[in-house]
Formats: C-alpha cells, structure tokens, sequence
C-alpha cells in the first residue's frame, strides 16, 4: 500500500466516524449542556446533587467494580493453574470454563434468577432436603436485586480477563522466576515482584473491557428490575426527553467517566508497567500433576463450570417447562415452546431483522476493518497510530450511549432522520450502530493476521508485476482469511444479540430484532418468559458456535479479539 492509498483509508475512515460517532456523541453532550440554546452546568451538576440520579450512578460504578473484581477472582487462579500445571481432564475443562462467552448476559439473568432465586430450584432442593426452612429461605442474590446483577456479570464476564491473563503467563519467560527461586525468593515474592508487574498490561487489558461492559449494562438490570443504576434510568428517560433533558446528562456524565478510564489505563498504566519478557521458543516449564493435588485442580476447574453453567441450565430448563415453581426441576416438560416460538409471527420477524441488520454490518465492517488494519500493519504513515486509537475507542464508549447518540439524531428534522426514511425504519440506523460497535473485532482480528505473515511475500508479488488488487486477492488474503473469518464471526454474532442498540432503536414490533423480542416477550402475559428462553436457547447454540470456530481459527492469539 502507497502512502497515497494509506492516507486515503485513513481520511476516509475518520471522516466517517466523524459523521456516525462523533457527531451523535457531540450532539448529546451539547444537549446536556444547554438550556434553550444557552450554556448551563446544572443537569451535570444536577447528575450528583439529584439523590436518585446520584445514586443511580454510584451504584453503576459500584456493580462495574465488584464485577471485575469477582471477575479478576475467579479468572486469575484459573489462568496460573491453566498456565502451569497439566491435570486430569485439563484440555475439556479450560474450554468448559470459557462457556460463559456463548451467552448473552441479560438471557442468562432469566436462568439466574429461577435457580437462584428465593423460590428458586436450588432453595426447593434444599429445603426437601431440610437444609433450609420453607419460611426464611436464603437469598442466594441477596434481597437487593445488586448482588444478582453483579453475580450475573462477573459469571459472563471473567473468561475475557481469563484469556488475556493466559496469554500474558504465556508470553513471560519462566528463567526470570527461576532465577529469582535460586536466590531465595519465596513464592508470594516471585509472584508480587515478577509475575504480577510483567501481567499488569494484560490484566488491564481485560479488566477495562469487564468494567466498561458491567458499568453500563443495561439488559441484566432490567431484568432483575433494578431500576436505580444509570443505564436503567437512561433507558427509561427516552420517552420524556422533550420535559426532561436529564437523559443527556446521564449520558455525558457516563461517556466521559469511560473515556477517562480508558485512556487512563491504555496509556498511564501501560507506560508505567512498560515491561516486557519473551518466552524462549520451545522452553516450556509446565509441571505434570496426578494423585490429590490433580485432583483438587479438576475439581476447582469443574466447580467454576458447573457454577458458570447455572444461566444456561436454567434458560433450558424455562424453555421446556410447563410448571416449574418451588421444585428442583420442572414437574412437567414440553418443547411446545419450541414450535410456538417459531409459529410466533414476532419471534420470526425478528430472527429476519437480526439476520439483515447483521449481515450488513459484517460486511461493512469486514471492508473497512481490512483496509484499517493494512494502514495500520503495512503503511510507514505519520499518524497511523492515531487511527489505530480511534478505531478502539467504541470499546470504551458504553453501547447506551451510542444507542441514545443514534435516537436523538435521528428524530424528524435531525441530520439522521434521512436514514429513517431511506431504511423505512430503523434498519439503517441499527446497521451502523452496529457496524461501528463490533469494528474493532474485525480490525484487532486483520492486525494479528497481518503481524504474523512477513511483507516480503506481497513485495515479491509486487516484483512480479501484480497489481494491488491482485496481490491481495492472491496473496494476502489467502493469508489472513482465518484471522478475518474469526473476527467477522464475531462481530456477526454479537451483532446478532447486541442488546442496547436494539432495546432503544427499535420501537415498533415489525422492526424488532431477537433481543428486543425477548425482552418484550418477557413482559407479556401467559407462557411469554417461556417463549423467550427458546429464544435464548437458540441464541446460546449460535453464540457457542460463533465463539468456538472463531478461537479455533485464531488459536493461540484468540485473547487478542477482547483487548481493549
């Protein structure tokens, strides 16, 4: 790629975030500050002096930092015994406990909540068993729906720090904790003064993508109908936006609490832990382990499967239960739900849209992310690393505010009511934000292909008199195909199931994707909670594939797909 090319691509492509992210996040912010067309401070200030606002989002941060703490608990032993030790059934359970990545959080919450909760499966079982008194049963979530939310993100949540511990551990070099061994250094002295320095960027890495998500949640809440957390309180607001701009307040206030917290961990703390150690080729230092200490392992492996499992267990249990009310499993099943479900003219629908809206944002992002990535890998430009952050940033910006940006923006006689009428509803709009939001998979994928294959390959085609076009199609892409194919899995498949683009972009039935139809069929009367789980049966199937194939085709690098 000529420079001519590379500036066109990268001109290009901040033109276009400009106009379809910047823009509506500038467009909100603005509205928070104004007040009939003239500067105010008082919604911002309003946001921590309003005792409900100010709440709302304390208790946002408040679920953003025990999840990624319990989160971080879980994911880091599991990621040192995964690093060193080999065990019995170790191969089957390090896939197992990644099981939480093939369900979209705010179906697994209904799963939660009918194991979990006061008169869940588990209490039935307990108190057939006389463990537990029928009248004070224990409250597993705790009373406040806080701890159910905060169980259900850490459980989604922890195999995105897992992975990128793994891939630190594995990049370290095991003769700097051997040396330190040899000159006496305890355990707990090897691990705070090497080990845990020289994973810090990956742990950061991780961690901010698991805040960012549990922080601005705003599936789970819902259903755990947690209504004082600020994303619930944003969602809500969009109804009254005309007598109450508070709305944008939230926004602007959650937006820049992100983006201080992004850019403080992607460039402070990286800088300040700027350590690095290369594993030697072929060294490995992974002990074998059998008798009880294997065994402990397996057993602590299973244990976080069968506790991760719980969401999935209960959504399948719901999908196929006719009466499943104070007992351990449904006193009766059927897979009607199954054919209803499908013979359901709202379910189908959506199930088409979400196949459209995700498709073409693939697509979109699959040409985009490629040419990035190429400016990126390839091109010797002055300000490549600019694009290269600016392609990262819709990591850090909360998918509600982006849905919100999109919603004000396109009402009649705003600059995006055009694509409303072009679309002939939101389809347009939904495929943008899409495309915007799931674009660093693609880039992140194409950048890992290209890194690994040497630009000797593409000169030699060039030598040889092919054009551009033709080395790429010939030469380059047969390259990175697996690295492209597993970054547009992904970026369909969560697509597929985003949740806050659809919840607050899609008002009318007709134009419902799958996660809008599940969260309106849980609201409806007779077997509507029912249904829904189907829905998300088939959602965890497609997920669980998605995720599968595409870790499979990136291998050893697959933590790089959830990098921040």
């Amino acid at each position: 790629m000529n420079k001519f090319h590379a500036y066109f691509v990268t001109f290009a492509i901040l033109i276009l975030f400009g106009l379809f992210f910047f823009l509506p996040l500038g467009n909100v912010i603005i509205d928070a500050f104004s007040n009939n067309g003239e500067f105010t401070l008082d919604y911002i200030i309003n946001v921590f002096l309003n005792p409900i606002y100010r709440e709302g989002f304390f208790n946002a941060l408040s679920i953003g930092t025990v999840s990624t703490i319990i989160a971080f608990l879980i994911a880091f032993p599991l990621a040192s015994i995964s690093h060193r030790y080999k065990f019995p059934l170790k191969r089957l359970l390090t896939v197992l406990v990644l099981v939480p990545l093939v369900l979209p959080p705010f179906v697994g919450a209904i799963g939660v909540k009918e194991i979990l909760g006061a008169s869940g499966a588990l209490n039935s079982f307990l108190i057939s068993l006389g463990i537990v008194d029928s009248e004070n049963p224990i409250h597993w979530l705790g009373k406040d729906p806080f701890m159910g939310v905060v169980i259900m993100n850490a459980l989604h949540l922890y195999p995105i720090l897992y992975l990128n511990i793994l891939a630190a551990l594995r990049n370290l070099d095991p003769l700097m904790e051997q040396a330190a061994y040899n000159l006496g250094a305890s355990p707990y002295t090897r691990f705070k003064k090497i080990t845990l320095p020289l994973c810090i960027p990956s742990i950061f890495a991780g961690g901010v993508v698991v805040f960012i998500w549990a922080f601005t949640e705003l599936g789970v809440p819902l259903v755990f109908n947690y209504q004082n957390v600020t994303p619930v309180q944003i969602f809500q607001g969009i109804d009254n936006l005309d007598s109450n701009p508070m709305p944008f307040a939230l926004v602007t206030v959650t937006l820049t609490f992100c983006s201080i917290f992004f850019l403080f961990s992607r460039f402070i703390l990286r800088k300040k832990f700027n350590v690095s150690s290369q594993r030697p080729k072929g060294y490995t230092n992974i002990k074998s382990l059998s008798g009880k200490k294997g065994r402990v392992f397996t057993l602590l492996f299973f244990l976080v499967f069968i506790l991760s499992s719980l969401p999935h267990t209960g959504v399948f249990f719901l999908s196929v239960s006719e009466d499943w009310y104070q007992t351990l499993l449904p006193k009766s099943m059927t897979f009607d739900h199954y054919s209803e479900g499908l013979n359901h003219p709202l379910v189908v629908k959506s199930i088409t849209n979400s196949l459209l809206y995700s498709t073409g944002a693939t697509i979109i992002d699959l040409a985009a992310g490629l040419a990035i990535a190429w400016v990126i890998v390839r091109s010797t430009i002055w300000g490549k690393w600019l694009l290269d952050t600016v392609l990262m940033i819709p990591i850090a910006v909360p998918g509600i505010v982006i849905a919100f940006g999109y919603f004000t923006m396109s009402a009649p006689g705003e600059p995006y009511h055009f694509l409303v009428k072009l679309g002939g509803g939101p389809a347009l709009l939904l495929i943008i934000a899409y495309s915007i939001r799931r674009l660093p998979y693609i880039v992140r994928s194409a950048v890992a292909g290209l890194q690994q294959t040497h630009p000797s390959l593409e000169e030699a085609a060039r030598s040889m008199g092919a054009t551009p076009i033709k080395m790429l199609i010939r030469v380059a892409l047969p390259l990175v195909v697996a690295h492209l194919l597993a970054g547009c899995i992904l970026a369909f498949a969560f697509a597929m199931l985003e949740v806050s683009d659809s919840l607050i972009l899609a008002k009318s039935p007709e134009n419902y994707p799958i996660t809008k139809t599940i969260y309106s069929l849980l609201d409806s009367l007779g077997n509507g909670t029912e249904v829904a789980s189907t829905l998300g049966v088939w959602a965890i199937l497609f997920l669980a594939v998605s995720v599968i194939g595409a870790m499979c085709l990136v291998g050893r690098r697959s933590e790089s797909l959830f990098r921040a």
